[in-house]
């Protein structure tokens, strides 16, 4: 069944007039399918097939992000030939008119990808612009800065770049202890002359604000550094080529020139004492990417969070030189606290986590995790 589908798509492509060109840029195509191909796969092979022919050789592709959910991403022009949906929340069209072909992949997280092949660039470039015009939402308000999430999918190396709200320094700052307000703000302070170590370590327990802090630097560096956050860390530093794609990235991305910061959330196995006998060559890599060969060259830092102790973690990750800083994030005093809650009820005499102080304050006493999520991910 699907092996008539390409037959009839050909069909289609076939009677559409196409400029001619030299017989050496022909490259004949052919497809075996069986039950391991997806639908989808059906989809990819049938939009490549007229460039690899020769009969459409110029190509364009664009991603997008904030896709409206109403946008059709389709010419009015053209024809829906083929539509494939996955449970994932994927969905892939192709689309065909006189000249070119268009496959449009939509994701759950409301990215997209737009490709196209045409007869001529200039017929390349008018597709695309039609299809994304009025596609994509308005960049959010000023409460929010842009973060890049980076992820390893059985379609490669994906990253997604999302809009999250960020508080500035100035308003967070009461939020962490008195005695944290030097280094963090030297932190938070920082630009690319004072880089002069490559890794931030933010250490503490549980729900202390650590990720907060992140989310503030995000937003104090945005003129300069663009913030990424590695979703699965674990598989990051056992792939090279994983790691190759996010640490070295590419200088024709939109913000090459700009620093970059990568986050690593609770990567305790990563970084704690034993580590490389634990995780094999993670601890090494990570070390290569902050001051080896691999970061030579690069405009790269790394944030890692973690709940461990600082005696528990590996001498080389804390040596002298090697972090911009660190610091460890604990709870507010016992006076702090209270003077931040507004009364003294339900504080212990050790003082209270920013997760709890937030908890008592909203009547969840005892269960900081229910807290709504307008106490910011304090985690």
């Amino acid at each position: 069944m699907a092996a008539e589908g390409i037959i009839a798509v050909m069909s289609v492509l076939k009677n559409v007039p196409f400029a001619p060109e030299p017989r050496l840029a022909e490259l004949p195509m052919k497809l075996w399918l069986d039950d391991g191909d997806s639908a989808m796969d059906v989809i990819d092979a049938l939009a490549l097939s007229p460039f690899a022919t020769g009969a459409q050789p110029w190509s364009r592709t664009t991603e997008l992000e904030r896709v409206r959910p109403d946008a059709p991403l389709a010419p009015a022009a053209g024809t829906l030939v083929r539509a494939a949906r996955e449970d994932d929340g994927r969905e892939s069209r192709l689309i065909c008119g006189e000249g070119w072909t268009l496959r449009v992949v939509r994701y759950r997280n409301r990215a997209a990808t737009v490709s196209v092949t045409a007869v001529d660039d200039e017929l390349a470039r008018s597709v695309i612009e039609e299809t994304v015009k009025d596609a994509v939402e308005a960049a959010p308000d000023s409460d929010h800065v842009e973060m890049g999430f980076w992820w390893q999918s059985t379609d490669g190396v994906r990253r997604s770049a999302k809009p999250v709200t960020a508080s500035p320094w100035e308003e967070v700052g009461g939020n962490y202890a008195r005695s944290l307000h030097g280094p963090l703000s030297r932190l938070m302070s920082v630009t690319p002359a004072d880089a002069h170590g490559r890794l931030i370590l933010l250490h503490g327990p549980p729900g202390t604000g650590k990720t907060t802090l992140l989310r503030t630097l995000a937003r104090e560096w945005r003129s300069w550094c663009q913030v990424d956050c590695v979703l699965d860390p674990d598989r990051l530093f056992n792939a090279p080529g994983y790691l190759m794609e996010v640490a070295v990235g590419s200088d024709s991305d939109e913000d090459g020139k700009k620093w970059r910061l990568l986050v690593l959330e609770d990567c305790d196995e990563l970084i704690r004492s034993g580590a490389k006998e634990a995780a094999g060559q993670g601890l090494s890599r990570l070390l290569n990417l902050t001051d080896g060969l691999l970061g030579q060259g690069r405009d790269v830092l790394v944030a890692i969070t973690t709940n461990e102790d600082l005696a528990r973690l590996h001498p080389a990750v804390i040596r002298p030189g090697r972090c911009l800083a660190q610091i460890e994030v604990g709870a507010l005093p016992y006076e702090e606290a209270t003077r931040w809650l507004g009364r003294t009820e339900g504080v212990p005499p050790s003082g209270a986590t920013l997760a709890e102080l937030f908890a008592l304050r909203d009547g969840v006493a005892g269960h900081p995790a229910t807290a709504p999520e307008t106490t910011g991910l304090y985690l």
